[in-house]
Parts: structure tokens; C-alpha cells; sequence
């Protein structure tokens, strides 16, 4: 039977490059002269740490420009609020988005039921498969997926015949 595999993974490596792409650019903007301004990465979240909102504001423009440019969706990072840290400077955590979170997955599983498509789709941990007896079948439960309204990139992987 034809199948295929929902998932959201994000290239780590890739936001490793936009990171430091994005420290070489602070290092030479003259906005950015003395200040304290850093962003760092450990594990899957992001620290980035500013001396004013306006700063940190440039930052995460900074950070949707390069990862944009590495072909990193932004739409998997998730940005919790500034919060104030030593010194008068703020600190913004954010989240890399690995899997696909349990609502999303009943989500996806009650649009494949909704829409009478001869395909099967069943959660399996942080990923979701989706059978069907024909390869059409699969290519119309794809485009609908490309409609469901996700806050999270999708790709379609492991497709089998």
C-alpha cells in the first residue's frame, strides 16, 4: 500500500550558519558599536540578548532575514515574550519547533476523515503516516494538507509505492 510521512524538522545546522552569519553582521553594524547585543543557541532555543527593544527588535528581524536565506522556514520558531535581564538589557527566548505537536496531528487526522479522501492517517509519535490504496489518493491527501492551515512547516517525506 502507498504511504507517505508528515513531519516538521528544521535543518539545526542551517540555523547554526544564520547564527553566525548573523554575530559577523552585529560585529560590523554601526548600530550595534558597543553594545552587548548577542544571540547564542543551545540545544533547540534561541537566546537573544539586547541592550534596548529597538536592538532586539533588530535582531529577530535579523534572524528571520538570514534563516529566510538559508532556506529555514521561520514560520518553526516560536518567540516567547522579552523578558528584562541584568543590567537594563532584555533577553528574548526562542524555540526551534522540532515535530508535530499533538493538537496539529488531530487536526490534520479529523481533515483527512472531513474530506472523504480513500486514505488513512494515523499518529506515530511526532510524525504522522498517511496510507491510501492508490498513489492519487496520496497526491490529493498532499494538496490538502498544503491547505491546512498550519503554524508550523510541514514536509512530506518517506514516500512509498
Amino acid at each position: 500500500m502507498p504511504s507517505f510521512d508528515v513531519v516538521s524538522r528544521t535543518n539545526m545546522a542551517e540555523v547554526d550558519n544564520a547564527l553566525n552569519n548573523i554575530r559577523r553582521e552585529i560585529s560590523t553594524r554601526y548600530d550595534f558599536k558597543n553594545s552587548k547585543a548577542n544571540i547564542e543557541r543551545k540545544d533547540e532555543t534561541i537566546t537573544i540578548l539586547a541592550d534596548d527593544d529597538y536592538k532586539l527588535r533588530a535582531l529577530t528581524e535579523l534572524l528571520h532575514q538570514h534563516l529566510t536565506r538559508r532556506s529555514v522556514d521561520s514560520a518553526a520558531l516560536e518567540f516567547k515574550a522579552p523578558e528584562r535581564a541584568s543590567g537594563d538589557a532584555l533577553r528574548q527566548v526562542v524555540t526551534v519547533r522540532q515535530g508535530i505537536e499533538m493538537e496539529l496531528a488531530k487536526k490534520i487526522v479529523k481533515a483527512m476523515k472531513d474530506s472523504k479522501l480513500k486514505v488513512q492517517a494515523s499518529i506515530q509519535g511526532d510524525e504522522l503516516r498517511i496510507t491510501g490504496k492508490q498513489r492519487d489518493d496520496l497526491q490529493q491527501a498532499i494538496t490538502l494538507l498544503k491547505g491546512v492551515k498550519a503554524d508550523q512547516p510541514l514536509q512530506y517525506v518517506n514516500f512509498r509505492d
